[in-house]
């Protein structure tokens, strides 16, 4: 796979920054990152496997509006793993030159997982389901081919949003962000994060059942005694009383967060130059 997925030019990852700051008024935003989850078919919502507790060891490099690299993204929260994620947009100085020297070259996605790099996004989303799977398998075939043309499809609904790094000031500690793939809203600010080229924990948040879906409000009104099954959703009720998805942790600031536009606004605030 090239360093920058063939369905974008040159030309238009050159043009990525001033599409994606025409892009930034809030109705807009919210617009094309819901029809970019529609046209990835919503997957990377539903939890398949759930891991009894936080897994550890896998690191992935990647930049958001990569079509090959949303694939990943998805089957991690398909099998409710959390990541460390160090973006690396088109342009970027922070983590490209890491990636190279952990795999051998500046590919993505690439996945770090227990000190193994991983390229190929087929291959590693096979890799995590044998490893974390629990006897799952992941999509294959003509499936595998509809999720990747989803995906492109994704890429382009975001003008994209999420591809070229802009200039920031680095953290001195990764931020912890929980979030799940298709979630309109989260995408704002993995989008920002990854521009902005600031490493983050992941948190996968996604749904495991019928109750878990729609705003917090539909849950806390109309299945208010539904158990709660992931070990996330369990851990930010305990902290916050809610479960709401985005939702930021800056531990070099102590700084915690709900609400795409709160997020962002506060990235620039702090991170950005």
């Amino acid at each position: 796979m090239a360093k920058t997925p063939p369905l974008i030019s040159r030309a238009a990852v050159a043009a990525s920054g001033s599409l994606s700051r025409v892009a930034r008024s809030r109705p807009l935003d919210l617009t094309t990152s819901l029809l970019a989850s529609t046209a990835a078919g919503w997957r990377g919502t539903m939890v398949r496997v759930h891991q009894p507790e936080a897994v550890g060891g896998l690191t992935l490099y990647e930049f958001e509006g990569c079509p090959f690299c949303r694939v990943v993204r998805e089957a991690l929260t398909e099998l409710d793993l959390d990541a460390d994620i160090r973006p690396c947009p088109a342009g970027g100085t922070v983590h490209r030159r890491e990636a190279e020297a952990v795999g051998g070259r500046q590919q993505f996605p690439l996945l770090v997982l227990d000190g193994e790099p991983l390229y190929e996004s087929a291959d590693i989303i096979a890799r995590l389901y044998e490893r974390f799977g629990n006897g799952a398998a992941p999509s294959s075939g003509l499936r595998q081919r509809l999720a990747l043309a989803g995906s492109q499809a994704a890429t382009l609904s975001r003008g994209l949003g999420g591809i070229r790094a802009r200039a920031s000031r680095q953290p001195a500690r990764p931020l912890v962000l929980y979030s799940f793939e298709s979630s309109p809203y989260s995408r704002l600010v993995r989008e920002r994060l990854c521009e902005l080229e600031i490493p983050y924990r992941l948190r996968n948040f996604g749904k495991a059942r019928m109750s878990d879906m729609g705003p917090p409000l539909v849950r806390t009104r109309f299945f208010p005694d539904a158990p709660i099954e992931s070990r996330n959703r369990r851990e930010m009720i305990e902290k916050t009383g809610r479960t709401q998805v985005p939702y930021l942790e800056d531990p070099n600031t102590g700084a915690t967060m709900f609400e795409s536009r709160v997020i962002n606004k506060y990235l620039d605030a702090v991170y950005a130059l």
